[in-house]
């Protein structure tokens, strides 16, 4: 059975009532309010100490007994009437100065709340600007800056730093960006070019078996090559979501493996190969680890010229890290273009890849993934531009990782 109207309304309004039962023994304060009460309470009780020790020390000072020298020898008959009226005088100006002391205190204990009040605003303004900045910030706000004025105190540390996160905000979503567009690119591309085969073969009134033959190798390459880039895609997002299983494994096996991959292509464009191969063994993802060594070569061999070096090395780089470094004799590279080499779907000189270009130009996330992976250990992926032309790419691993580091 469903509860009927009335009970609705009266749960609604027990609710409200305990809203507000909470809210009066609880009521919400803003820091600046904090602040202002925090202010006043302190001046109070100074205040009050000083009325007080202001009261005390007059009352003494008035109501000391005279010296014995100050006091006549012979009494006038008057005498006593002439004291019982001093000691109403004193009373009378005790009692006016400690009701001035409290009146004044009530004023000054007003006039620093209301002080305070505005102090507390002025210093909180800083957290004022960075709360609206948060709350306006989307994707096509991220440029604006809040460049907080003052002394570099906590809250002008505390708006750089919001700062910051903006300009990392901006820049990861801007690499977001341009990743989907490039992303969508790359999907278009074969995919147009499989339908440009079939609609081809299809217009003509009798296409022969030799037509037939070649539009489903147009197929068949475009969709190998989809898949490859589908393939990397997920390997790339595998590597951003961090490691969760750590093995022991040696770099050098790894480097081993990947020069087993590409010996023939290395062969048929007369590489020169030189390894250094000593052992670098560290706690990681086989399987992640695997996947960006053999890239790091398959981009060396790709982008090297044909009789150019291959150089792969292995080494301890200190007490807690291993690295692999791989080097060619590929084209030469500017800096412009070491900025950007490790980004998603870069070629250097061919980052938008046409229908005309070879097959070996790749899908263009070798290195971004070698990136993802070595940030997913912990490590760092560098590249170098060498003075005769190609890369020289090191990638750096700690050698401790995951929960046996402990």
């Amino acid at each position: 059975m469903t509860a009927g109207p009335a009970a609705t309304a009266r749960e609604r309004a027990g609710l409200l009532l305990r809203r507000a039962a909470r809210w009066i023994r609880h009521p919400p304060l803003t820091i600046r309010t904090r602040l202002t009460l925090t202010f006043a309470t302190l001046f109070t009780m100074g205040g009050s100490v000083l009325v007080l020790a202001l009261t005390t020390v007059f009352y003494r000072a008035i109501f000391r007994p005279l010296p014995a020298n100050a006091i006549p020898s012979s009494l006038d008959p008057d005498h006593d009437h002439i004291i019982g009226l001093s000691d109403q005088i004193r009373d009378a100006a005790a009692s006016h100065l400690l009701r001035v002391s409290l009146f004044l205190l009530l004023i000054v204990v007003a006039v620093s709340a209301l002080l305070g009040w505005w102090i507390a605003g002025r210093m909180l303004r800083p957290i004022a600007a960075v709360t609206a900045a948060a709350r306006r910030a989307t994707d096509t706000t991220l440029h604006e800056r809040l460049n907080l004025p003052g002394p570099p105190d906590e809250l002008k540390e505390l708006g750089d730093t919001f700062d910051e996160m903006l300009e990392r905000l901006d820049a990861a979503f801007a690499a977001q960006r341009r990743f989907v567009a490039n992303a969508s690119h790359e999907l278009r591309t074969p995919l147009a070019l499989t339908r440009a085969a079939v609609e081809v073969t299809l217009a003509k009134p009798a296409a022969t078996d030799e037509q037939w033959r070649t539009m489903a190798h147009d197929v068949a390459g475009s969709t190998e090559h989809a898949q490859r880039l589908i393939e990397a895609l997920l390997t790339l997002a595998r590597s951003e979501q961090g490691v969760t299983e750590f093995d022991e494994e040696d770099l050098a096996d790894l480097a081993s493996e990947a020069l087993d991959q590409v010996a023939a292509r290395s062969r048929a464009r007369g590489l020169r190969l030189e390894t250094e191969l000593g052992p670098a063994v560290l706690r990681g993802n086989v399987a992640l680890l695997g996947i960006a060594v053999a890239n790091l070569l398959e981009n060396a061999v790709k982008y090297n010229r044909d009789g150019g070096l291959l150089r792969v090395v292995t080494r301890p780089a200190g007490a807690d890290w291993q690295e692999v470094q791989v080097a060619n004799d590929g084209p030469p590279v500017s800096v412009e273009q070491l900025d950007h080499v490790f980004e998603p779907f870069h070629r250097g000189r061919h980052t938008r890849r046409s229908s005309a270009e070879p097959a070996r130009e790749g899908v263009g996330l070798g290195l971004s993934i070698v990136r993802a992976v070595a940030q997913a250990h912990g490590g760092r992926v560098t590249a170098e531009a060498r003075p005769s032309g190609g890369l020289s790419v090191t990638l750096r691993l700690p050698t401790s990782r995951g929960p046996a580091a402990a």
